[in-house]
This record gives C-alpha cells, sequence and structure tokens, in this order.
C-alpha cells in the first residue's frame, strides 16, 4: 500500500527523521509488523508496549531486518530509520491494519461476545446456528480461528488488531458471510478489536476475574462494558438480565437492545418448563416482547429446546446465542435443530466419560463459573459428588481465595465434605505453578469452613484418589483452569486400567478432536 495512503490512516503528532540513509520512506509499505522477528524489507514496524516487554526495544532490530519506518509512542535515540509518533500505538496498530486490509470488518456480519464466562460456548453455539441455515461462517477464539473452511489453532482469546484484521481479510477472501468472535477484557483494553465493526455485540454477564491483570475490578469491568458502550445506532447490543452487573449497562449503549432472562421476566425471551434433571436442558424460550422481533419474517410465539451439552450455564450461553439468530432472522426450526446437534466445547462442563458413574470436566475459573456449575449439579439426579480441583497458579491470593470460599458455600448444598485438590506441579509451566501464598490461602478458606481436603503435588494421584472413592451413579467433577488441563486424559487412562473390559473407542471419546491436553 502507498505509504502516505496508509500513514493517513493514523493521527501522527511528530516525525523524526532517521539518521543514517535508511531514512528515505519508500513509496509503498510492503507489510506491518508489532514483532521484530517478522520484519521483512519495506516493512513499517508498530512499537508496542506489552505487559511483559516494550517493542520500542527492538526498534533497532526492526531496522536491521528491513523496516523502512516505526509507529511509536516515545521517541528512541540513535535509530536509522523515520519514526512517526502517535498517542497510542496499540490504537494506530489498529488502523493501520483496518486501512491495510481494506476495512474487511466491514464487508462480514459480525458479532462479538463478551463475558468473564461462557465466551467460548457462546460464540461456537452461535456459529453452529448459522452453519445449520447454510451460511459460510468465520470464528475467532480460544480454541481456533476459523476463516470459511480454514481452521488454525489461536494463540490468544483476541489476537493483536493487525492479525485480527488479517483474519478478517481472509474471511472476505473465502466469502465469508457471517463471523463470530469472544472479545476479552485484554482485547478491549489493549485495542485489539480497533476498528472493528460489529453488527452485534454480547454481553452474557460480568464477574470478579483477571483484577491481577487490570489492576482493580472497576477497570476490568469497565474494560467489558466498553464493547456495549461504544455500540452505535446501527449496532445490535445483547444482554443477560439475570446478570446484576450486566443488566445495568442496557441505558449505556446507544444501540438496539435485546435481553434474555431466566429468572428475570422482564427480558425479551425467557425461559419456561425448564428441566435439567439430567444435566441436559429441555426448556422453551418464550418471545414475551414481540413487537422487539418485528423484522422476522415469521414471528414465533415460542422455541422449544433441548441442548444436548450439560449445565445451567448452557442454558444462559443458548439463549445469548438465540437472539443472534433472531436478529440474523434465522427461523426457529434451524435454531432448535443446530442446538440439539451441538456436542459443546471442551473443557465446560464437558462429560467426558459416562457408565456406572460420570466424569465431568469444567475450567472452574472464577466465582461466577464456579456457582453455574455447582448451581447445575445441585439441579441433576446422581448419588454423591466427588470434586478433585486444581488450585490457580499464579493468578493472585484474590482469586484463590473467592473461589475457595465459593466451594465451600455451596459443600454443604451439595452433601460435600471433603475436597480433593491438587497443585498440578508437572503439568504446569512456570507462569501457571502455584504459589506458597496461593496454597496457603486455599487451605485456610477450607480448614474454616470445616471441610476436610487432600492435597496431591501431582495430578494424577490427585485423579486417582478421586476416582478410588467414587461409586455406581456418583459424579466426579475434574475442575480447574490450566492445572486441570491434562485431567481428562489422566483421568480416563486411569478408567481403562480400572476397567480393561470396557473398549478403548468409548473411553476415549471424548479425547478426540481435543485441543487442551494432548
Amino acid at each position: 500500500m502507498k505509504s502516505n495512503e496508509l500513514l493517513h490512516a493514523i493521527d501522527i503528532i511528530e516525525t523524526r527523521p532517521g539518521q543514517t540513509q535508511l531514512s528515505e520512506i519508500p513509496a509503498e509499505f510492503k507489510g506491518i509488523a508489532y514483532h521484530s522477528g517478522k520484519v521483512s524489507t519495506g516493512f513499517l514496524f508498530v512499537c508496542i508496549k506489552g505487559y511483559k516487554t516494550d517493542g520500542h526495544l527492538y526498534i533497532n532490530q526492526a531496522a536491521q531486518n528491513g523496516a523502512a519506518a516505526a509507529v511509536v509512542e516515545d521517541f528512541q535515540e540513535n535509530v536509522p530509520i523515520t519514526q512517526y509518533k502517535v498517542e497510542n500505538s496499540r490504537q494506530a496498530l489498529a488502523s493501520l491494519a483496518d486501512k491495510y486490509y481494506n476495512h474487511p470488518s466491514k464487508k462480514i456480519n459480525l458479532t462479538g461476545v463478551t463475558a468473564t464466562n461462557g465466551k467460548t460456548t457462546t460464540t461456537y453455539m452461535i456459529n453452529s446456528i448459522l452453519e445449520e441455515h447454510g451460511l459460510n461462517t468465520g470464528m475467532v477464539g480460544t480454541v481456533i480461528v476459523k476463516t470459511g473452511n480454514k481452521v488454525e489453532p489461536a494463540d490468544l482469546t483476541t489476537p493483536e488488531s493487525l492479525d485480527l484484521h488479517r483474519f478478517f481479510s481472509c474471511m472476505v477472501e473465502e466469502k465469508t458471510s457471517h463471523a463470530v468472535m469472544e472479545v476479552s477484557s485484554s482485547g478491549l483494553e489493549l485495542k485489539r478489536v480497533g476498528n472493528v465493526d460489529f453488527n452485534t455485540v454480547v454481553v452474557n454477564n460480568i464477574s470478579r476475574e483477571h483484577i491481577d491483570l487490570h489492576g482493580s475490578y472497576e477497570d476490568y469491568y469497565n474494560a467489558k462494558a466498553s464493547l456495549v458502550r461504544t455500540a452505535n445506532k446501527n449496532q445490535w447490543a445483547v444482554f443477560n438480565l439475570d446478570c446484576p452487573q450486566t443488566a445495568p449497562l442496557v441505558n449505556e449503549t446507544r444501540a438496539s437492545i435485546l435481553t434474555y432472562g431466566i429468572k428475570n421476566r422482564d427480558a425479551d425471551i425467557v425461559v419456561d418448563n425448564l428441566d435439567l434433571s439430567t444435566g441436559r436442558a429441555h426448556f422453551q424460550v418464550t418471545l414475551k416482547n414481540k413487537h422487539f422481533f418485528s423484522f422476522l419474517s415469521e414471528q414465533p410465539d415460542s422455541i422449544n429446546v433441548n441442548l444436548s451439552v450439560l449445565g445451567l450455564h448452557s442454558v444462559y450461553n443458548s439463549m445469548a446465542a438465540i437472539l443472534v439468530a433472531l436478529i440474523n432472522k434465522i427461523p426457529a426450526e434451524t435454531i432448535s435443530r443446530a442446538l440439539l446437534n451441538f456436542k459443546g466445547v471442551e473443557r465446560r462442563f464437558e462429560l467426558i466419560f459416562e457408565d456406572d458413574f460420570m466424569v465431568l470436566d469444567d475450567h472452574f475459573a472464577n466465582s461466577g463459573n464456579i456457582n453455574v456449575t455447582l448451581e447445575t449439579l445441585q439441579m441433576m439426579d446422581y448419588k454423591k459428588l466427588h470434586i478433585v480441583y486444581a488450585i490457580r497458579g499464579s493468578r493472585g491470593v484474590t482469586v484463590n481465595r473467592e473461589n475457595a470460599e465459593t466451594l465451600a458455600f455451596w459443600a454443604p448444598k451439595l452433601g460435600l465434605d471433603k475436597i480433593i485438590a491438587t497443585t498440578s506441579s508437572s503439568y504446569v509451566g512456570e507462569k501457571d505453578l502455584v504459589t506458597s501464598d496461593e496454597l496457603e490461602v486455599y487451605k485456610e478458606v477450607i480448614d474454616q469452613a470445616g471441610l476436610k481436603t487432600e492435597i496431591y503435588e501431582e495430578l494424577p494421584d490427585a485423579i486417582a484418589a478421586g476416582l478410588k472413592e467414587t461409586q455406581k451413579g456418583d459424579v466426579l467433577l475434574l475442575a480447574g483452569c490450566q492445572g486441570m488441563d491434562y485431567g481428562a486424559s489422566v483421568c480416563l487412562e486411569q478408567i481403562q486400567e480400572i476397567r480393561p473390559d470396557l473398549p478403548k473407542s468409548k473411553v476415549f471419546a471424548a479425547l478426540k478432536n481435543r485441543v487442551a491436553g494432548v
């Protein structure tokens, strides 16, 4: 792209010429990069400040690799290439990427989903409904990035803006009409979704998470809320009225609003006749305020839903997906069929084994997630619950205290008198190791609650202890984030040893196409 045309996409405060003959700006930039190692001859290098390092430190390396110029927030001394100073280089990167790829998100019907819990499952549900309707779809999320028929593993929940706009450009090339993406709080705060043109934005829930990352709950909340606060009158915004943190945001957006709820009967769509006795929900969605759906060619009074995935949280996620589908004028029968065929996302209250007892795998990230998971278990029929819990490593005392307190709150309601815990030492990297303070706060809360606990350093030992106590008709819950990623494979291998009579195809079926812990 012509250099002057691309640079017009950003607000340049000041320009500083380079110190050598390399300072001459080419007529065209051959590409854009924010990592010096990905710079080639004729590239524009954008220096962004990250949590662990600062791109400004690598500007000379980028020049050596062929960068023609650099975008900076602070001028660097003794740099051979021209520097363009901007107020926020992350926003500049988003604007440059959007311009470079010719505004690809404007050419796609795009839905963005944010939540403390449920982003991934909701995103997959929406994609499944869109595909069921015969649409060529794209998806950007924690697990994969899908651009039409091409799929690749995801590196970040919300990719850096340059990568994100490249993905959208690939979707346009693949003739993708609709796409859905997870929008993380860090993605919002770090301008990774800068210049993205959403048709619909969804806020499922907001609860305490990533406090250490954002500095405070208020900063985290405001990052999440910015998705709808910046939405315009030409967009749709979908809200969960049952979430006390999410509901007030309906008054803080210019977008057209649609709401859902299970407990709150003032929502535009509500749940009736909910049955969760088997863990798989059966219910009816009633369209209460039908005048809001005047854009539909056919207006159903209700939609019958049978979910194949487990959990109360799946009901909430499906409600958000249903509203997105209705906004996109997808028939009720297609919605019902797609949700029945949807088999779920790994580690989201995933049923990994079902024979004479049941094993569930859940990422158990924070108190909000734990509450919904354990509330679902309270509504299910089984004899006894056993929990193997992977303590969250290097996430701070606050999150671990809240998680332990939530476990303690639910223990008497679920008949739990003991929790088996693990630090998963050999199964996590350095950034996820459980600190001594995190271990101590877990023990402190559980002891104060009068609960027994067994703590194992190694994940296989903890799971073996859980399986030993699990009897016919019981449920074993593998609970935890990074420390439990390998829990399913470890558990199923131990079950195979205990029950060699069971076919391997049955025991290990849940590991097919699995990403985590393989």
